[in-house]
């Protein structure tokens, strides 16, 4: 793919990445795609992430959308882990933040530099939850 392309699968966006990176986002693809199979994974605003899953919001003002449910995206210096959902008022990430390793939290976006930082059957955890809350007609999400 020219560097002037824009991916437009999930398999392209990994494909662009430099490594090590590469290699970090796809074993995390793999593993949360064998973690929550029924997300699908799609290329997600305008190709910035890898999203599984989409939950459609709606505000009381009126505006309304799609989100994934989960998604991955490689940054300048981190990649970003996003999972949608709160449990007790609290978003799943904050949740679990002292359990996911060396991370920072910031509502549903969990960050870290390299994959090793992150307590991945944690993660995993969570994303089953996500799935399980925001499939099942749950409102309570964190974005």
């Amino acid at each position: 793919m020219p560097a002037s392309a824009k991916p437009t699968t999930p398999a392209q966006y990994l494909a662009a990445l430099s490594e090590p990176r590469r290699s970090e986002l796809k074993a995390l693809d793999a593993a949360i795609r064998k973690a929550v199979p029924k997300l699908k994974p799609y290329l997600a605003y305008n190709g910035s992430m890898i999203g599984y899953g989409a939950y459609h919001y709606k505000y009381a003002s009126g505006r309304e959308g799609d989100c994934p449910i989960i998604a991955i995206s490689s940054r300048a210096q981190y990649i970003s882990l996003y999972v949608l959902g709160h449990r007790n008022g609290q978003s799943l990430a904050d949740s679990a933040k002292a359990k996911l390793g060396k991370v920072s939290v910031g509502k549903a976006c969990i960050r870290f530099k390299h994959l090793t930082d992150l307590d991945l059957p944690v993660a995993l955890g969570l994303m089953r939850e996500s799935s399980v809350l925001l499939t099942n007609g749950s409102t309570d999400f964190a974005l």
